[in-house]
């Protein structure tokens, strides 16, 4: 994604709290505290750009820091996610935090856990989404971290979504197992403003299994707002 939109926009990508090589603190996983974490790096009025928590993130950084956000591309986070699908979603962040024995076991894990993926995305995943310590592959996302994280996607999104001033777009991979058709229908409701797109041959991943569409998308979108 960075390198389709770098002729147009300076790029900056973070590693969110808990997450990559950021610091992991022992709480502080909620909304709030993600997108304070993003007031205080942005530096002027930025577009931000986020998939799923990144998405929640994002949108939540809008609604409480209008100053600091341009805009905001939402990617396959909304409001109305079903219970059940958060159940399921914690049981996979569950299954993720163990050790590997070599960078190839954690490509086959990859492979076997996100079978939509092409192969350059599952690259950098192994590549930047891992360490190793004492000999063994391990994510570099904290467990606990994700286990709170996880717990506040639950808090409730639509207020903040009925309430952001700054332009929004969302995006659904059309085969989304996280954003049901019901849930979209019910976001687009809330908001009928919003321009709300779905991209084909996705699942949840969109930025991954289709970056040129997700690219063009934003810059389309990025256009309409000037």
């Amino acid at each position: 994604m960075a390198e389709l939109l770098a002729a147009r926009f300076r790029i900056t990508c973070i590693d969110q709290r808990g997450h990559g090589r950021a610091p992991k603190p022992s709480t502080g996983y909620a909304g709030e505290d993600y997108a304070r974490d993003l007031n205080e790096v942005l530096l002027e009025k930025t577009l931000l750009i986020g998939h799923s928590l990144g998405a929640r993130n994002a949108l939540v950084a809008g609604a409480r820091y209008p100053e600091k956000v341009a805009a905001v591309v939402a990617i396959d986070f909304t409001p109305y996610i079903e219970r059940e699908v958060f159940d399921a979603l914690d049981s996979r962040v569950e299954g993720g935090g163990r050790d590997f024995a070599s960078l190839e076991e954690v490509r086959k894990y990859l492979r076997q856990r996100y079978p939509r993926l092409p192969a350059d995305a599952i690259e950098r995943r192994a590549r930047h989404g891992y360490e190793c310590v004492d000999g063994k592959w391990r994510p570099l996302a904290l467990p606990a971290a994700m286990r709170q994280t996880c717990a506040g996607l639950r808090e409730d999104l639509s207020s903040t979504l009925k309430d952001i001033k700054a332009p929004v777009l969302l995006l659904r991979g059309e085969d989304s197992k996280l954003v049901s058709r019901e849930a979209w229908a019910k976001t687009r409701a809330l908001r009928p403003d919003i321009p709300a797109h779905e991209i084909a041959d996705a699942d949840h991943y969109v930025p991954e299994e289709q970056p040129a569409a997700v690219a063009a998308a934003v810059l389309d979108f990025w256009d309409s707002i000037q």
